[in-house]
């Protein structure tokens, strides 16, 4: 089931949640939103670069226009000075329609002729002014401080305007132009025509950025929506996704739980034949000693069967029990001497097994100041019985010394239980460690007989198991000049 949901619920090398699709989109339309701000902008300042290039380009093309209409209305007359009463009124109104018209228009501000005449300037802003100037006659109601501007600016420019005889624009104020053009009738350069023009196209702008916003808005809003309906398939899609993980995951937890339950069993299984091996063999010793009771020795028979039997009742309820509980293994009402259990596996279990015991010798050096331990005397019991059974069981040569030693450490507060012989020693490989920490000799089912059993190997590991994860203390094994040691480290 695994491989066939494989395909679908990986994509690419990490999985994909609701949250990532969720910030996804948080992100693209953030992004968009600074797109449409960008370019909202960018059409912005385009706008305004067209609008002022346009309007300085229309108040140009207007004071020109009107400059040469004035230049050609004039080229075209007769002689000024001999022109009739109604002719001249004609021409008269013809200047006032060219000066006054384009004040009609929104944009255009003020509209003159200035003029030099001696040493001083005119500001012609009527027909009967102009017609006095072309006609040499005295120009009145000249109102100079209307057009101060417009006079300041050609004083400004008079220099260039002479020279080059081109049409000067400048800008002021950002959206205010003022149109010098020259007025030259019949090719000579008597003034300019002066325009300032104020055209405004904010509507436009307004309307464009406002048809644009509309725009804006209805991308916005498809893309959102494109996001929105993405993130509902894909959020289906994981929830699927999600649906057919956790239905695998019930199944292998499940399967775990099988694995585990089978392996407990198993290891159940080994620890009980283990047990009961030595239960056995526990009570043959104990219905020898009932036989060979008698009034001198019955205090000591008394002492040997009550341990005895209170290890076989410790070994059957110890087949009760996966994990039996940590107040029956560690407890205060525990003081037990490690050196007495010591000295009674010694002489009531190994020097009892005459057949197994040829060649073998035991030296005990017991420290007297060996503090007591809270543990179950019987826990000890399975866990110094399986290390010096296996100095016996790999022994290679007929002359086996086992030294049992113990120690305290009163500066660091700390007992030692060392089991060493004399023999062959370890196999370098079974002291290297594993990616747990532990040493292979104390892991289960490595062995070093020469015969494979099927329940080799698990002494070793049963002392591990009770020294280390459930009484709490070290132990470690090492070889040395001659044989191999096996030292419990004790916190006291």
């Amino acid at each position: 089931m695994s491989e066939r949901l494989k395909p679908n619920i990986k994509i690419g090398k990490y999985r994909l949640e609701r949250g990532h699709i969720t910030v996804t989109i948080i992100i693209i339309i953030f992004f968009v939103l600074i797109l449409m701000t960008l370019q909202r902008s960018s059409i912005h300042d385009m706008l305004t670069e067209t609008q002022q290039w346009y309007r300085q380009h229309s108040a140009e093309l207007l004071a020109n226009t009107n400059s040469t209409s004035l230049e050609l209305l004039i080229e075209n007359m007769n002689d000024l000075e001999n022109i009739s009463p109604p002719e001249k009124k004609k021409i008269i109104q013809s200047f006032n329609i060219i000066l006054t018209q384009q004040l009609l228009e929104k944009n255009i501000r003020d509209v003159c002729i200035i003029v030099k005449k001696g040493n001083k300037l005119y500001a012609v802003d009527s027909g009967m002014q102009l017609f006095n100037f072309l006609t040499n006659l005295p120009i009145t109601n000249i109102s100079n401080s209307k057009h101060k501007m417009a006079l300041e600016l050609f004083n400004e420019k008079y220099l260039q305007i002479y020279k080059e005889e081109k049409i000067i624009s400048t800008l002021k104020n950002g959206n205010q132009f003022d149109i010098l053009v020259p007025f030259a009738p019949y090719g000579e350069l008597l003034g300019v025509f002066y325009l300032e023009s104020k055209p405004d196209f904010s509507s436009i702008t307004s309307e464009f950025l406002s048809s644009y916003n509309q725009m804006a808005i209805i991308y916005i809003s498809l893309v959102l929506l494109a996001l929105l309906t993405m993130f509902y398939i894909t959020s289906y899609t994981v929830e699927e996704r999600d649906k057919a993980q956790q239905r695998l995951f019930e199944e292998h937890q499940e399967h775990m739980k099988a694995e585990i339950e089978h392996l407990k069993e198993s290891t159940f299984t080994k620890r009980i034949y283990h047990t009961h091996h030595k239960a056995e063999k526990v009570m043959g010793f104990l219905k020898e000693d009932l036989h060979s009771i008698n009034t001198g020795n019955i205090e000591e028979i008394k002492t040997k069967v009550l341990k005895y039997a209170n290890f076989t009742a410790r070994a059957i309820y110890d087949m009760k029990w996966y994990d039996p509980p940590i107040q029956t293994i560690r407890n205060q009402i525990f003081n037990t001497n490690i050196n007495e259990i010591i000295t009674f596996i010694v002489d009531n279990i190994f020097l009892r097994i005459s057949s197994k015991m040829e060649g073998v010798e035991f030296e005990l050096n017991l420290d007297k100041d060996l503090p007591t331990v809270h543990i179950n005397e019987f826990v000890i019991w399975e866990i110094i019985e399986p290390l010096i059974q296996n100095s016996i069981d790999h022994a290679t040569n007929g002359n086996l010394i086992i030294s049992v030693s113990t120690k305290f450490d009163k500066v660091n507060s700390k007992s030692f239980i060392i089991i060493h012989d004399n023999g062959a020693g370890l196999l370098p490989a079974l002291l290297e460690t594993d990616s747990n920490g532990i040493q292979n000799v104390f892991n289960e089912n490595v062995t070093t007989k020469d015969v494979e059993e099927k329940r080799a190997g698990y002494g070793c590991y049963i002392a591990y198991e009770m020294a280390v994860k459930r009484c709490g203390w070290k132990l470690s094994a090492k070889n040395t000049e001659v044989g191999c040691s096996f030292i419990i480290e004790i916190n006291n």
